[in-house]
């Protein structure tokens, strides 16, 4: 194994906050393979790259010479994890939940090492435990602590229900460390509640306890909310390699560094020099299909990445962009209908022009036709169509 000061480093790269680093430092000079938990509900089939953040640094640990232990909350998947939510999550029954883990399961190996991995479902615990053990599980926390979290305690104020099976979900999590007898977790920022009910429960089962290592969640491509599929502002690993390509070629500046920093395998080093040579006067968009090559060859594989760009944005009949794509900036703070922003662009002569493009199905925007209903929302960038011969990617910035 590396020198545990190297360990270290690399284990720290990205993360938020570890708790606690002086009781990591003591298991990492032990010389021995740790046990790395982290674990995952499936509640949707896909992952997206802000998922990837965790399995990110899982591989990271394998790369130390550690113990990955990849938990799919099959059990707990059925509850519905609690964390940042202010409603009750709608319980998923035991068939979606394993059909959503099997994609799972095939999606992880695209980044973990199948031989250093050990794939676990903590239904194999959790429903040999008898209700009488159930309870006292529950028994070992009390309405006041859980209402210490912060989602629980605003839906308590606000007046909101919480139904009782929630407060068994972060239980059932930190049981999962029992179980798995876990020598580190890594979950979110909005997990830390739950990864440090882990900790108390493996001392209250005399185990020592975990180490919880927290993650930043990453920003959507819209640069502020996290990312998410409901939000549309994410990049699914399932995403076909040109699409993938271009959203990641096309996200705003202000994002770049962060996403290196979370999703690319180079050094802090590599990614410094990167970062001098646009401060040098680089082409940040030259930087940044560094990154989208890198991210479609590890999804789709290097001969995808080699061809991506030929399959991104419009898909033009013979796969490419033209190579002198402008960039064009509108001002504006809020979403703008498609038509105004063509016309405001100089893609057509006016605003009549342009709906009888859009009627005509003559529109794209990220590939995708649009019609007159679609909007523009600031911050992000979109690769625009206009009939077969206007091209632009266009990002709306407030004034």
């Amino acid at each position: 194994m590396k020198p545990v000061d190297e360990q270290l480093a690399l284990i720290k790269r990205g993360a938020d906050e570890i708790l606690v680093e002086s009781e990591l430092r003591t298991k990492l000079e032990r010389g021995t393979p740790l046990r790395i938990k982290a674990g995952f509900d499936p509640t949707a089939p896909d992952l997206h790259l802000g998922h990837t953040v965790l399995i990110n640094k899982l591989r990271q640990f394998q790369e130390l010479g550690h113990e990955v232990l990849f938990l799919i909350g099959d059990f707990t998947g059925m509850i519905g994890d609690p964390s940042g939510k202010n409603v009750t999550r709608q319980p998923l029954t035991r068939e979606q939940v394993a059909a959503n883990a099997e994609t799972y399961k095939e999606q992880v190996f695209k980044i973990l090492d199948p031989a250093k991995t050990t794939v676990m479902f903590n239904s194999t615990w959790m429903d040999k435990m008898s209700s009488a053990e159930m309870i006292q599980l529950a028994a070992s926390h009390t309405v006041a602590r859980m209402l210490e979290r912060d989602d629980f305690d605003k839906r308590y104020k606000g007046g909101q229900s919480i139904a009782i099976h929630e407060f068994l979900y972060p239980l059932v999590q930190g049981y999962d460390s029992v179980a798995m007898r876990a020598d580190v977790e890594l979950g979110g920022t909005d997990q830390k509640f739950n990864l440090l009910m882990g900790r108390e429960l493996q001392r209250q089962y005399g185990q020592e306890p975990q180490i919880t290592l927290t993650m930043p969640i990453l920003e959507g491509l819209d640069g502020v909310k996290k990312m998410s599929k409901s939000l549309n502002n994410y990049i699914g690993i399932n995403d076909a390699p040109g699409e993938m390509y271009n959203k990641l070629v096309s996200m705003p500046d202000s994002l770049m560094w962060r996403y290196f920093e979370l999703l690319s395998f180079r050094s802090m080093t590599e990614i410094a020099q990167l970062r001098s040579d646009v401060e040098a006067g680089a082409n940040p968009r030259d930087i940044k299909i560094k990154l989208a090559e890198e991210l479609v060859a590890r999804f789709h594989g290097e001969e995808a990445a080699a061809n991506a760009h030929r399959s991104a944005g419009n898909r033009l009949k013979d796969g490419e962009l033209p190579a002198d794509l402008p960039d064009v900036e509108i001002d504006a703070d809020d979403d703008l209908p498609v038509s105004a922003v063509l016309n405001r662009a100089g893609m057509v002569k006016n605003a009549a022009a342009a709906r009888d493009l859009l009627a005509a199905g003559s529109v794209k925007v990220d590939g995708e036709v649009v019609d007159r209903e679609f909007v523009f929302k600031p911050g992000v960038s979109y690769v625009c169509q206009a009939g077969k011969k206007k091209f632009a990617r266009i990002v709306l910035k407030s004034a």
